[in-house]
């Protein structure tokens, strides 16, 4: 950054080995590290912004999000505390309004049609546990480490953190980590579910970290296929999870399945199948 404005970096990355005119991965890195990406209304429009890119730019398939590091690795240190005291002494519509503007760069991480890894490296705190929470998946460096700390600074959780984590880990874990001030590091947020898995390695100076990595590598498998196959298949996952009844599912993937036998793809993967048997 030229400045000292917070922004997202977008980089659109090719799986390796792949084919000129393939998918790609967007990698978007929250730059704050000054403030160890806190995430300001600033940071949360620049996030907005960098969506909107990456959501029309068709070639590409998947988004993986990580934090900048400056004094050590950090994925997104909470709230901008100055900017919450200001909201704080702001009365009627007009605070309200500027918390969701605060809240409203995640908001559209958990509504992108693309799917979307947190690669997670040093602290998520508070809003950053959100932006995690936002996306379809985490992974956890080993540095990474959860800490709600809203009551601690005198704060009712928000950004709908209370509704995401007992969705994703139970009433009885988030009751621990919201009113019992129970932080967890890699090893204990993969224990409870809180991330799919742990990256074990250092971060380096230069370069990708291991976590990063292995989140672009999974990113890799939704880059190799058609996007129209990538954006029904999770807009199914989505409907089908509010379903109680097997034969609603079925119901709900059969008009996408048939139009995906019907495409040039399918043909294209039988016919390498056949070749190979």
């Amino acid at each position: 950054m030229a400045d000292n404005t917070p922004d997202v970096l977008l980089e659109r990355i090719a799986p390796e080995g792949a084919q000129e005119g393939g998918g790609l991965t967007a990698l978007l890195t929250l730059r704050d590290p000054k403030r160890r990406n806190a995430m300001s209304r600033a940071l949360s429009d620049a996030l907005l912004a960098v969506l909107d890119e990456v959501e029309a730019d068709e070639r590409v398939h998947a988004v993986v999000v990580t934090g900048a590091a400056d004094r050590g690795p950090a994925f997104c240190a909470g709230g901008d505390l100055d900017e919450l005291a200001a909201v704080g002494a702001t009365t009627g519509q007009d605070g309200e309004d500027a918390i969701r503007g605060v809240y409203a760069g995640f908001l559209r991480l958990a509504a992108c049609p693309l799917p979307t890894i947190a690669a997670v490296d040093g602290p998520a705190v508070g809003a950053g546990i959100n932006m995690a929470l936002a996306a379809d998946i985490r992974l956890a460096g080993d540095t990474a480490r959860f800490e709600p700390g809203f009551l601690r600074l005198g704060i009712h959780p928000g950004g709908g953190m209370t509704w995401m984590t007992q969705r994703l880990v139970g009433q009885q874990t988030t009751i621990a980590m919201l009113l019992g001030g129970e932080a967890m590091d890699a090893a204990a947020a993969e224990r409870a579910g809180l991330v799919l898995r742990r990256v074990p390695g250092e971060v380096p100076e230069q370069g990708h970290s291991p976590v990063v990595v292995e989140a672009l590598r999974m990113a890799a498998f939704s880059a190799r296929a058609p996007r129209d196959l990538v954006t029904t298949t999770k807009a199914s996952i989505r409907t089908t999870s509010a379903l109680t009844d097997h034969a609603e599912a079925v119901t709900v993937e059969v008009g996408p399945q048939l139009t995906s036998l019907r495409s040039p793809a399918f043909e294209e993967g039988l016919d390498r199948l056949r070749k190979r048997s």
